[in-house]
């Protein structure tokens, strides 16, 4: 957009969270180059965040701004939250943290990257997703054919959001009046929405289920409050796209704009190379989308068949004698879990019960257990676990009828899952938990099982 420099240079703005996904780096080399006057800060040390310092520094070298970029690692500081123009903090961050609260205190601005774009771009059109599974999916489907009918849109197409290693704020230097950017939201993003009083023109909330109790301390209620801020500031032009499994969370009454249903019954018969029905419910909704924006079936359904999926969903790696191997990393509940073990055993999909010899296990969220220990019982042979707290608690309080053992690390667990399959079975990567402890983050966890799988000759 045209004056973004303006916007920030010469102000004084603290990053808290630069972080390894590649967002926050995004997002400061944005800000450096408009002549910001940075300081950044993180809890992870500098030897942790290495790659993304030397990233900036090298960015600086290459740019001309005054002011050099100051790193606060290994800690934060109260004094870094006061007498600044804004704070931009990476989304994980609770709102309740005492340096969040240090700045308000000092009636400093709060921002995040997402919503801080939707502010600085009213002119852009802005397409939400959110829910507890099918973010991902649903995003990349809508941009995918969207972007597939700039032409007919006559508009320019951009994705942002919480993809991987995606900044959205660097995207003011291309947008124009009228474009569209499709962004996958997570409810700490829209954190950022609810504060400023803003709801995408076009949201789809695919699904809602616990989630994240760890940090909302049990209440569903404040999670779907998060969530909710994807529809709860739409104007009565704006409209808003679910499932319906979601009527139940979302009545007419609470929607300013216009409510659709997607229902995958619909595309049931389109061909949609994904597997599982939880997938064809994604699909639903970004064809709901297209059709918002009058793209014709056809020409829908044209970018549909050719969609190949996304790496971690039910991603098949290798087929390695015989043995199917599927990464299911980013099925971070057993809810999610669960839907790909019923995705790969369906009449739609599948070759029968007990031929899936699964991979799970991690870091503890604090949800219940009880269907993700029935469909592992009922759908899989045996299952090898990655160390974690909540492996320890579905050890201790959960029973497995089935072959089951902790291993010590992802190569081991996968040399030992080799040895439980046969030829016919599958092997699932299918986490059903948070991935901190063994890994930095989910992302670390998938590029290390793919390279396992990989070097498999």
């Amino acid at each position: 957009m045209q004056n973004y420099k303006q916007q920030f240079k010469g102000k004084k703005i603290t990053i808290m969270g630069l972080g390894l996904l590649g967002r926050g780096l995004g997002y400061t080399k944005f800000l450096a180059e408009c002549g910001a006057d940075l300081t950044v800060t993180d809890l992870k040390t500098k030897e942790q965040l290495k790659a993304s310092v030397e990233a900036i520094k090298n960015y600086e070298l290459k740019i001309k701004n005054k002011n050099k970029i100051k790193f606060v690692l290994g800690e934060h500081r109260l004094e870094d939250f006061r007498d600044r123009d804004m704070i931009v903090k990476n989304p994980g961050i609770p709102l309740d943290s005492i340096y969040i609260k240090e700045a308000r205190k000092n009636g400093i601005p709060v921002e995040m990257d997402v919503s801080l774009f939707a502010k600085c771009t009213p002119e852009v059109m802005i397409i939400g997703v959110t829910g507890t599974r099918g973010k991902s999916m649903t995003t990349t489907l809508i941009y995918e054919i969207l972007k597939a009918n700039e032409k007919f849109l006559k508009k320019n197409v951009y994705v942002g959001g919480n993809l991987r290693g995606v900044a959205t704020l660097p995207l003011l230097k291309k947008v124009k009046a009228g474009d569209i950017l499709v962004c996958e939201l997570d409810s700490w993003q829209l954190q950022g929405f609810g504060e400023a009083h803003i709801s995408p023109q076009i949201s789809v909330f695919t699904t809602f289920m616990p989630d994240h109790m760890n940090y909302y301390k049990d209440s569903m209620e404040k999670y779907f409050d998060d969530k909710a801020n994807i529809f709860k500031y739409q104007k009565s032009g704006d409209t808003l796209v679910i499932l319906p499994d979601m009527k139940k969370w979302i009545k007419k009454e609470d929607v300013n704009g216009k409510l659709i249903i997607a229902d995958k019954k619909n595309v049931d018969t389109w061909k949609f190379n994904v597997k599982g029905d939880h997938h064809r419910n994604n699909l639903a909704c970004a064809v709901k989308v297209a059709e918002v924006l009058g793209i014709p079936e056809i020409k829908i359904k044209k970018v549909v068949s050719k969609f190949e999926g996304l790496e971690g969903r039910l991603q098949l790696l290798k087929i390695y004698k015989g043995i199917k191997i599927y990464n299911d990393n980013n099925a971070t509940t057993p809810e999610a879990t669960i839907a790909g073990l019923e995705a790969l055993v369906s009449p739609r999909h599948g070759l029968g019960e007990r031929k899936i010899v699964l991979i799970c296990g991690g870091a503890d969220k604090g949800l219940n257990l009880d269907n993700f220990t029935k469909a592992v019982n009922k759908y899989c042979k045996a299952a090898v676990m990655i160390p974690g707290t909540g492996t320890e608690r579905l050890i201790t309080n959960y029973q497995l009828l089935i072959t089951n053992e902790v291993g010590r690390d992802l190569k081991d667990i996968v040399k030992t899952v080799l040895g439980k399959a046969s030829r016919g079975d599958i092997i699932l990567f299918s986490p059903a938990f948070a991935s901190f402890g063994m890994f930095n983050n989910e992302y670390e966890r998938n590029d290390l099982f793919m390279k396992i799988i990989k070097k498999l000759k």
